[in-house]
Formats: structure tokens, sequence, C-alpha cells
């Protein structure tokens, strides 16, 4: 299983580093992580969030629901901006706006006070509980592929398939069968760009908290923790937006 994770182990040498997350169990044959277990919380923090935001709305809206009204409103328009299309808006919207706040959730979750003090014991030993979900591959992978299909999709039904693939093959002359070439290259690796963009910047700041908390333990991660939560939100808005822009350019005619 891909993933790195960084533990804060009680040992004599200090900082233990794990290229993978620890497996607490199995359900049906399938490994349980801890990475997978934080996903898993923030999925129930958002559909907690949504289910008693969505029972009282009102005509006349309180403060709450006229933030999340505002946030949809102006996330919206600018979809429609972006794509030049209210219908293309309304067609994507809730993909990107699901992957923003399925990221942000899963980011901030793991960087809940006494989360990772949370202990399991398995037949390997100790380990944490929870872990930032991340700060596994297989978990930004997954997102990766969803922006990545939801692109090629995207292309194909608004161009349709010959004219979308003509961005890609092309054989009218020398030059353009090398562009062709390019664009295929580069519309593969944002496979990469997406997950590795994610995994990175999450993965290096928890173990940059860890290393602090070890050294530091009392003062200094205060303010670090507080630059993870503007980092967390910074990387769901990158990759929801880096999506929009995509889907853009897929349904933009060949020229």
């Amino acid at each position: 299983m891909l993933g790195i994770q960084t533990a804060h182990a009680a040992t004599e040498g200090g900082i233990a580093i794990h290229l993978a997350p620890h497996v607490l169990g199995h359900i049906f044959g399938i490994p349980v992580t801890n990475t997978l277990l934080t996903v898993w919380l923030s999925m129930a923090i958002v559909i907690v969030m949504a289910f008693f935001v969505g029972r009282s709305l009102k005509m006349v809206p309180r403060k709450l629901q006229s933030l999340f009204e505002m946030l949809i409103g102006t996330v919206y328009d600018y979809m429609a901006e972006v794509l030049e299309s209210k219908d293309m808006a309304r067609r994507y919207f809730p993909l990107v706006m699901t992957i923003f706040i399925f990221i942000l959730a899963m980011n901030w979750t793991g960087l809940l006070p006494g989360l990772e003090g949370i202990m399991f014991h398995t037949d390997h030993g100790e380990t944490t509980l929870f872990h930032p979900g991340a700060a596994d591959l297989n978990v930004t992978i997954a997102f990766a592929l969803i922006a990545f299909l939801t692109i090629e999709i995207a292309g194909v039904l608004a161009l349709g398939i010959f004219k979308y693939a003509g961005k890609f093959i092309n054989f009218s002359s020398p030059l353009g069968f090398i562009i062709g070439i390019i664009e295929l290259i580069s519309e593969l690796a944002r496979l990469i760009s997406f997950s590795f963009r994610l995994f990175g910047n999450i993965f290096a700041g928890k173990t940059l908290l860890v290393v602090v908390l070890f050294f530091v333990p009392y003062v200094l991660p205060v303010p670090l923790m507080a630059f993870e939560v503007f980092v967390g939100f910074i990387q769901a808005f990158v990759f929801a937006i880096l999506t929009l822009f995509f889907i853009k350019l897929a349904i933009t005619e060949p020229h």
C-alpha cells in the first residue's frame, strides 16, 4: 500500500518515520488504516453539518444560513464566469464544491488537538488511531483520479469524442503531431501533480509539527498549528480551483 506517515514514537531514538499508514484491522479482508479512519471521520463531520444546516432552512435566513448561501452563491457565480456558462456551472458545481469541502474537512480534522494522542493497540504494537488523510498517498491519488476523469469526461461531453481526441492526436502536420503528444503528456502528468501536491504539503506540515512537538513541546507548536490550518485551507482551494480551470481547458474548442 502506498503512503508515508510520520509517528511520534516513544523510543529512545526519538522520532520514527513510517513508510506506510498503520493498519488497524481488516473488514472483509480490506485493510483499515488510521488515515482511512480519519477520512471516514471527516465524512461523518461533513454529513452531520450538512444535515443540521439543511434541516433548519428558513425563508428569512439567519446568520449561519446566510453565510452558507453567500458562500455557495459566490462560488457558483465565479464558476459561471470561468466556464462562461451557467449550465456548465450548474453541472460541475456539486463536484468542485464537494472536493473543496471534503479536502478541507479532511485537512482540518487531522489537526484537531488531541486526535493523534488517541492510541490503538495492534498485533504489531501501539499506533495512533487517527492520522491526516492527505498524508496517505492512496487518498490523494483517489482524489486525483476523480478530478482527472471528470476533466476528461467534461471535454468529451462538450466537444465530442473525436474533436476532443484531436487535441492530442493530430496528423495535420509534424508540428501539430508533436504539440498533440506534448498535450497528452501534460494531461497525464496532472495525475502526478494533483496527488503529490496535496500529499507533499500535508505530509511536510505534519512532519514539521511532529519534529517541533518533540523538541519544543509547549510554545512553538501553537503558531505552527495555526499556519497548518491556513495551509489546509489553501490546499483544498488549490485542488478545487485547478479542477475548475482544467475543466475550462477541456471544454474549450481546439485551435
